[in-house]
């Protein structure tokens, strides 16, 4: 919906791409929806859910195996995002580096974006 002709609309590094892999294969799943939706401290929260089919206008990215669907409402506030997952002590997760994102929350948990006039002109090149 709002791509760039030959450019996907997110990209997942090597690690995001072999843990989508295995919680696909592992639930017999067709792949990764991602989405946005109000909440938090910043205002917005991404959404994560694995899901048996995409939905018509979902927008699909595909990766040496690994499926990522894009919901559509979230297709612009995510246009260029690289997915990682990332291991530590503490915590293991997906990451989002976004460079639509304006602000977020002290916990990372939450996230403010640019506003759609200024994603527009950014997609436009202006």
């Amino acid at each position: 919906m709002f791509g760039i002709p030959g450019k996907q609309a997110v990209t997942m590094t090597p690690a995001a791409i072999v843990q989508v892999r295995k919680l696909m294969e592992r639930d017999g799943r067709a792949g990764l929806r991602i989405g946005v939706k109000k909440g938090g401290c910043a205002g917005m929260e991404y959404t994560m859910e694995f899901v048996d089919a995409p939905e018509t206008n979902d927008e699909v990215v595909e990766q040496e195996g690994a499926r990522v669907l894009i919901a559509p409402m979230a297709q612009m506030f995510l246009f260029g995002t690289e997915i990682d997952y990332e291991t530590s002590l503490l915590e293991s997760g997906f990451r989002f580096n976004n460079p639509n994102v304006a602000d977020a929350c002290g916990c990372g948990e939450s996230i403010k974006f640019k506003d759609v006039e200024a994603l527009q002109a950014e997609r436009a090149g202006k």
